[in-house]
């Protein structure tokens, strides 16, 4: 079992790893993840967080090797989802005397419905503080990142925001540091969790950005993955990237086929934005986890759907994509529906709908072919999103 790690002075991690899990929240995780808890000693001692049930007693282990379970006074839920919280009742067994610290109202309904009224609670809101003797702790609640009880809690004197799920990462490593890892894995495990959790909230994200841009921050200290120490500037900023709803300029194509005709037009599609310069990606359902597909749609301006008919209706990969993609909510995008039919376009159709539903721009018609797709056909498709492109301005410089 992982020791406790001093991360500051008087500061410890004592979450646990899940080195494990591969499905969280109905996306994978094919490098695990961290339940990130961690404890602070001061004149007063404080547990911010805890972790999945089935961590409790690596928890109270790490716990352990610093204090006695029994001398901590507060332990603070930021945030009351049980993969931080499913150990508050065996933690609150060890530490009987502590009170436990939650966001007014939110948090403590959350608490009270998963765990009944049992506790000590001491409710909090955006500003209140709480003195440790050498440390004053201050909370700043950022509902809806990504459940309305969040918050953060701030260490002034540590200069550390224990900052919940903003900016985690389903990582599961022996490392706990951003500068331990390397900055691209830590980034790209950051960008698939914010597609995959936090995208529908980018106002909210950008209220909780603003909320904490006072405050004097050396290290962010998340509730998945590792700690924030040398890239915390890196962080912040692509938060305010992807909060924005200002994609880039590049291109997502997904699609499956039956017969290779809907695999046909994928490829010509992709083609066209190639031809125009604009980066694309080529994702085919059968061999693409739709959590690792939103990795690529949150950065992307264009997303190009495609389906064949299959029983009058969309194949029922793309109907669960398309359900994912609307769930998740991006905005500013254009969407293309695509793909090809036996006797009626009822599967491309209801791509297109259902991109329209989820607030996509559609300023294509729906892009169908009957039966096996022909050069003229592909070549027709090509020129329609190559115009397209053109007409947006997107064109790169391989254009």
């Amino acid at each position: 079992m992982l020791k406790a790690i001093e991360i500051a002075p008087d500061v410890y991690w004592v979450g646990g790893v899940d080195w494990n899990e591969r499905n969280f929240h109905g996306y994978t995780t094919e490098r695990g993840t961290t339940y990130n808890a961690y404890l602070i000693v001061d004149e007063k001692i404080a547990l911010i967080d805890t972790c999945k049930a089935p961590f409790a007693d690596d928890l109270i282990a790490r716990i352990a090797d610093i204090v006695d379970p029994a001398s901590i006074d507060y332990v603070i839920a930021n945030h009351g989802e049980p993969d931080h919280s499913g150990a508050l009742p065996a933690v609150m067994a060890a530490a009987p005397n502590a009170q436990l610290v939650c966001g007014a109202p939110q948090g403590l309904g959350v608490l009270k419905a998963h765990y009944g009224d049992g506790f000590d609670f001491l409710t909090v809101k955006t500003g209140d503080t709480l003195s440790l003797g050498r440390r004053t702790l201050t909370f700043v609640q950022t509902p809806m990142v990504h459940w309305p009880d969040n918050m953060a809690t701030y260490s002034e004197a540590d200069r550390i925001l224990f900052s919940n799920d903003a900016f985690g990462q389903h990582l599961a490593t022996s490392k706990h540091f951003d500068d331990e890892v390397g900055l691209p894995e830590v980034m790209a495990q950051a960008q698939k969790y914010y597609a995959n959790i936090v995208m529908p909230y980018g106002r909210q994200v950008a209220r909780a950005l603003d909320a904490v841009a006072g405050l004097d921050v050396a290290m962010i200290a998340p509730a998945h993955g590792v700690i924030w120490r040398s890239h915390v500037a890196d962080i912040l900023a692509a938060y305010r990237t992807w909060c924005s709803g200002e994609p880039e300029d590049r291109a997502v194509v997904v699609y499956d086929s039956m017969w290779h005709t809907t695999e046909l037009m994928a490829r010509e599609v992709a083609e066209a934005f190639v031809e125009c310069g604009v980066p694309v990606r080529l994702l085919d359902l059968k061999v693409n986890h739709i959590s690792d597909i939103m990795s690529a749609v949150l950065p992307a301006r264009y997303v190009a759907v495609g389906s064949p008919t299959l029983n009058m209706t969309m194949m029922p990969t793309v109907a669960g994509f398309l359900c994912y993609l609307r769930g998740l909510a991006p905005k500013g995008r254009v969407g293309i529906a695509f793909g090809s039919y036996g006797w009626a376009p009822a599967g491309p159709d209801e791509v297109a709908a259902a991109l329209e539903a989820a607030g996509f721009e559609m300023p294509l018609p729906t892009l169908a072919r009957q039966w096996r797709e022909d050069a003229e056909g592909l070549a027709e498709v090509h020129d329609a999103v190559v115009s397209l492109v053109r007409a947006n301005g997107d064109e790169g410089p391989m254009a």
